[in-house]
């Protein structure tokens, strides 16, 4: 489905992956409390998230909750809206699940949380690529290390 290991939503429990599925932060609910993991202003996060949507066709879709496929949710949760707009715009649902998978990088990777963490991972002695690489792979620090030290222990 164009992402293999996505995560659950951040209301059902996902890791931080999950941001990517999630809609604007405008009412208390815990969206907040991953972006306090990634040290992330709500404005911040807001700003990734539209900026993405105007370089890829996930800026579409403007009879969606929020007029944008930015803020919709994973393809496995029904939503006529969002499947209207994947249609209207000849998005596949993988096609889809992609662009959401670059969009939970691009939040990760634009996070202070991502830079302290991968110079925690160093300081462990695991090199800078395989450190980013797990940490946006996995959105779970213990599953990233433990997935680190896998590759470095295979070569």
């Amino acid at each position: 489905m164009g992402w293999d290991n996505a995560p659950s939503h951040i209301c059902r429990g996902g890791d931080l992956r999950g941001l990517a599925f999630c809609c604007p932060p405008i009412k208390y609910c815990p969206i907040h409390k991953a972006l306090a993991v990634l040290k992330m202003s709500p404005e911040e996060f807001i700003k990734i998230k539209e900026d993405f949507g105007k370089r890829t066709k996930l800026g579409l879709g403007s009879n969606t909750c929020f007029g944008s496929l930015v803020w919709c949710c994973k393809i496995t949760k029904p939503c006529p809206y969002r499947d209207y707009e994947l249609a209207k715009n000849n998005i596949s649902p993988d096609e889809y699940m992609e662009l959401k998978k670059e969009l939970a990088k691009e939040i990760i990777k634009n996070s202070q949380f991502f830079k302290e963490a991968v110079d925690v991972f160093i300081k462990k002695g695991i090199p800078k690529d395989i450190a980013e690489k797990c940490i946006l792979e996995t959105g779970d620090l213990k599953k990233a290390y433990e997935l680190a030290i896998k590759m470095i222990d295979k070569d």
